[in-house]
């Protein structure tokens, strides 16, 4: 029969699928009982509060094994990629700087790479995530960034603008009351560095544009 289920803020659909014991979320995603939403949708992990996925009934699976042998079953699981670009306000590229990723309380060192990319894998079911810059010297040593996986809404709504617009650096408010005059000027100054139609508004033109250089 299976059952919806409906989005809740941070909920994306690997974590999802975790929390409803599917080890890979293209199992939900790809049944045919959520062909509108992924058409709705193009990130299964940029879902919108209120969004409904239907989950579907978990199959059981068959194998054959040889008596008086050990034998060894892997379960796939999902694992999040996570590609953060690290700038300062006014966009100087934090290449090959030294920081601390702290997930889930595990700490581990990585460094930015001559893009000042940021890359590190993470299981799909992580919530507690910071950054620390701590690099020596750098005007940025010590600052911690949290990354809320799964807060993101889509690109099409104001709590997803202001947040990519916040993210690069834009002050567009608060995410989850917008300031429609914060936003609108937030746009404009967005749409007046990126060679857009400076108006205010985030229509399909600059939503594009916003979600190139955002990232997603």
């Amino acid at each position: 029969m299976g059952s919806l289920h409906t989005v809740e803020q941070g909920e994306f659909l690997a974590l999802i699928a975790k929390q409803n014991g599917f080890g890979s979320f293209l199992t939900i995603w790809n049944h045919e009982g959520n062909a509108d939403l992924k058409a709705l949708r193009e990130n299964p992990n940029i879902l919108l509060p209120g969004d409904q996925v239907f989950i579907p009934d978990k199959q059981a699976k068959q194998v054959e094994i040889k008596g008086g042998q050990s034998t060894k079953f892997q379960v796939q699981q999902d694992k999040l990629l996570l590609r953060l670009v690290l700038d300062e306000q006014f966009g100087t590229p934090l290449a090959q700087t030294e920081c601390e990723v702290s997930v889930d309380g595990v700490t581990r060192k990585k460094t930015t790479d001559d893009n000042a990319v940021l890359e590190f894998v993470v299981a799909a079911a992580a919530q507690d995530i910071e950054v620390t810059v701590k690099e020596k010297g750098n005007p940025l040593e010590g600052v911690v960034i949290p990354v809320k996986i799964g807060h993101l809404d889509p690109v099409d709504v104001p709590t997803g603008q202001s947040a990519r617009l916040n993210n690069l650096g834009y002050f567009a408010g608060p995410i989850d009351t917008v300031d429609e005059k914060l936003l609108a000027s937030a746009v404009e100054e967005f749409q007046c560095d990126h060679g857009l139609t400076v108006d205010g508004k985030c229509g399909s033109l600059t939503q594009a544009k916003l979600k190139k250089v955002h990232g997603c």
